[in-house]
Order: C-alpha cells, then sequence, then structure tokens
C-alpha cells in the first residue's frame, strides 16, 4: 500500500488524518481507492480525468511524470503538492 500524505486543506475529507495507506498499482487506482475511503477528495485532485492543473504528484523522490498512470511500488511515499514551473 502507498502511504499517501495529504496537505492540510484535504485532510478535513480524512477525518483530520495527514497520511493513509491506500492500496493501489497505479496512481490512478489509488486516487480511485483513496476516493472511496474520502468521499469527494478526488474533486480536489483531479479534472478531466487527469492530475488537475497546478497540481503535482511527488511519488518515491520525484514528481511524476507518467500522471495516473504512475506505477506505484508497496510502501511508496505519496505527496501532492502545487506545481512548480519556471526557469
Amino acid at each position: 500500500m502507498a502511504k499517501v500524505f495529504l496537505p492540510y486543506e484535504l485532510r478535513r475529507y480524512a477525518g483530520g488524518k495527514g497520511e493513509l495507506d491506500v492500496a493501489g498499482a497505479t496512481l490512478g487506482e489509488m486516487v480511485k481507492n483513496l476516493e472511496e475511503m474520502c468521499p469527494g477528495i478526488s474533486e480536489h485532485l483531479l479534472q478531466d480525468g487527469r492530475l488537475k492543473p497546478g497540481l503535482a504528484a511527488v511519488v518515491g523522490h520525484a514528481a511524476t511524470r507518467q500522471g495516473l498512470l504512475q506505477p506505484l511500488e508497496p510502501d511508496t511515499e505519496v505527496h501532492f503538492v502545487p506545481a512548480i514551473s519556471g526557469g
């Protein structure tokens, strides 16, 4: 199971918890299972079947470039953070 760390503003959907263990072989499957555990949370994470613009998912130690198709290893940490761009 992935260990999912929730930003403060999403913790209300998880009963105030900052981290949850959520099953899923991919990021998309994990988000689906997270929605089942915490109804309403996915509308803050997804838009049109993708991660919302301005939101990044950090899987392990790197931001995913594969979006919801990103494979998840057992015990992977997943963080949802504001996307940062620039150069």
